[in-house]
């Protein structure tokens, strides 16, 4: 059974939602709820946070919980897959509310030997990844890291799931994307 990895930030992660706090971080958790059901479903997770509510709801839907310890995603990244053990892993954003389990199924089945697949998000940033094993993984996340990625030593791939490649950065995302939501990030949005 393969590990997946889905870093979450809480709110703090989402100030760009350009939203009051409550909403940013009702949201966020909404979406994360959305992406952790796609992810239970195709391999045990790893959430690693330091948001207690986003721990909470980890935990409540059967993740495992992994202290974020600080210095950013690519940080957060690293300290969970040290605990995934050998085999692939999948790497997954906390905003990407639309996923399924077969997007992932179909990241997965695109990791190369030794090597991995990414989706790069339209800023070209990263918003998934999967590892052939999570010794390939190195924490080069943030503007531009689509490319860095793709400039590692180990054969690369990248994927253009469209669940996978439109993630949520602003309200204007979430109204766009909303008819593909998952239940809860839907349910949440009507009521915001």
């Amino acid at each position: 059974m393969r590990t997946v990895v889905v870093p979450f930030a809480g709110a703090a992660g989402k100030t760009r939602l350009a939203a009051a706090r409550r909403t940013r971080q009702e949201v966020s958790l909404a979406m994360l709820g959305d992406v952790l059901a796609a992810t239970l479903a195709v391999g045990a997770t790893l959430v690693v946070t330091g948001d207690d509510a986003g721990a909470s709801l980890a935990r409540e839907l059967g993740a495992h919980v992994v202290d974020d310890p600080g210095g950013g995603q690519g940080a957060a990244v690293a300290a969970a897959l040290a605990r995934a053990g050998a085999g692939a892993a999948l790497v997954v954003n906390a905003d990407l509310p639309c996923v399924t389990a077969d997007d992932l199924e179909a990241l997965a089945d695109a990791i190369p030997a030794h090597g991995l697949a990414l989706v790069e998000a339209a800023d070209g940033t990263t918003n998934a990844l999967g590892l052939s094993s999570p010794s390939v993984f190195a924490p080069v996340y943030g503007p531009g890291s689509a490319d860095r990625f793709r400039g590692l030593t180990v054969g690369s791939v990248t994927v253009a799931v469209p669940n996978l490649v439109d993630d949520v950065d602003t309200l204007a995302d979430l109204e766009r994307l909303f008819a593909r939501c998952g239940p809860r990030t839907q349910a949440c949005l009507a009521t915001t």
